[in-house]
């Protein structure tokens, strides 16, 4: 099987795309959703802890920023630990326990003192922190949030900062829950994407098998009960095979015709020439020259009717029997044991009366020269098998094998016939893609070995 072209490769491979397509971009958009939901959990803390100090934050006598109170609950009171939070004024900084007595330096903090506000000035808008990302002690890297007040009249810039750490910790344990999540969810989606590849080509290959149903002889058409994405081609196959079947019957009916046609006044005229006359083997050669060139158009004509899909089912055991039993009258005299190795299922993709041929020739000469048994087997090689048939009679030279199958050639002239038997065995066995060949039988006498397509399944 191709499987650049293969239907369900075509499939799974634009599922597999989508699906990691589809994961991929979740996982960017889910990521970026809990960053921002971390980041505003943060912001969040920082914000109320700014407006706690805001709350508190007072101007003394001599101008100089205090707190009425501690500001230095949790996590602030962890020193070093990224935790911060300073107010500066024109004339002191707070600072919280956790710098240790450290300078937190934000980016852009300077400069950010609001201009005094005079006493009939409307009072400012309220304002929100901003947020702001930089380097704080320990180069440890920080998120800050920055907010510029106004204490009677005092300017104050209240900065708070969080360690980057804070959002990326929970960031990425959250990532790694999600990557697992999206993990089995991407198995689970490939798991059903290839369960549901297989079930949707599944009509594609019952149908496959009933057109190599078809073929093998053992059903005429295949079923009309298909999908319906499925069924016009199963209509369109059965009408496909009721006109070549009906192609087949009326080339078999003309090559019927044309051999009664010509056959018989032929082989009646060769039975006239087998008297003495004057002249009469000069015409007995034309005759024999005739009727090689009337199998061989036959031949042709038999050729083109089953140049189509074989649709025959013939099982060898009946035909076997039935053969041997005519001829085992025939020769009743020669008291002759017949061997019989044809398994009972054993069936050849041929139609019955060119079986019937090609054996009816081969076990005639096998009961005609056979001194006492003669032996019928078979063997299966892949798609072929061959049928052969065996007998102890005297045997043929390897240079009288090849005589044999000419048309029209009698090894013995005393015996009745006319030498036709195994050229037309081969011939039919030709037209089936098979081959005749003629050995050394292991009974001593001669060996006939038939092959035909097998009209068994894969």
């Amino acid at each position: 099987m191709n499987r650049s072209t293969s239907l369900s490769r075509r499939l799974m491979i634009g599922a597999g795309v989508f699906i990691t397509a589809a994961l991929v971009i979740a996982a960017v958009l889910i990521s970026f959703v809990l960053h921002h939901f971390v980041q505003g959990q943060i912001d969040q803390r920082l914000d109320a802890h700014i407006l706690f100090l805001s709350s508190m934050l007072d101007v003394d006598d001599s101008g100089n920023l205090r707190l009425a109170g501690s500001a230095d609950g949790p996590p602030f009171d962890r020193r070093r630990h990224g935790w911060y939070w300073e107010i500066s004024g024109p004339n002191n900084v707070l600072r919280s326990r956790s710098l240790d007595g450290t300078d937190l330096t934000p980016p852009d903090i300077h400069n950010r003192h609001p201009p005094p506000r005079r006493a009939d000035d409307d009072p400012p808008p309220r304002n929100r922190p901003a947020p702001a990302d930089g380097v704080g002690p320990d180069d440890r890297m920080l998120h800050f949030r920055i907010l510029n007040v106004s204490v009677s009249g005092v300017p104050a810039t209240i900065v708070a900062s969080a360690p980057r750490d804070a959002v990326r910790g929970p960031m990425w344990q959250a990532m790694r829950t999600l990557a697992l999540s999206l993990g089995v969810l991407g198995i689970a989606l490939i798991c059903a994407m290839l369960l549901q590849v297989r079930l949707g080509l599944r009509p594609l290959e019952q149908l496959r098998r009933a057109v190599a149903d078809v073929r093998s002889g053992l059903r005429e058409r295949v079923p009309d009960a298909q999908p319906s994405e499925v069924q016009p081609l199963a209509a369109e196959l059965n009408a496909l095979l009721e006109q070549n079947a009906a192609n087949l019957e009326r080339a078999r009916k003309h090559v019927s015709n044309l051999a009664h046609g010509l056959k018989t006044p032929l082989a009646t005229l060769a039975v006239a020439l087998q008297k003495p006359t004057p002249g009469a083997e000069d015409l007995h050669d034309l005759v024999v020259l005739m009727d090689r060139r009337i199998r061989h158009h036959l031949g042709r004509a038999r050729s083109a009717a089953l140049g189509g899909p074989v649709r025959t089912r013939t099982a060898i055991a009946p035909r076997v029997a039935d053969l041997v039993l005519v001829l085992g009258k025939v020769n009743a005299d020669k008291a002759i044991t017949f061997v019989n190795r044809i398994p009972p299922g054993l069936a050849v993709a041929c139609e019955q009366q060119d079986v019937d041929e090609m054996l009816g020739n081969v076990l005639e000469n096998a009961y005609s020269w056979c001194r006492s048994k003669v032996a019928v087997g078979s063997t299966q090689e892949g798609r072929s098998i061959i049928l052969f048939v065996e007998d102890d009679g005297p045997g043929l030279s390897p240079e009288q094998m090849s005589q044999a199958l000419q048309a029209g050639r009698r090894l013995d002239e005393s015996a009745p016939g006319f030498g036709f038997g195994l050229s037309i065995t081969r011939e039919l066995a030709e037209l089936y893609a098979g081959s005749l060949t003629l050995d050394q039988s292991s009974l001593g006498g001669l060996r006939v070995a038939i092959r035909l397509p097998s009209a068994s399944l894969d």
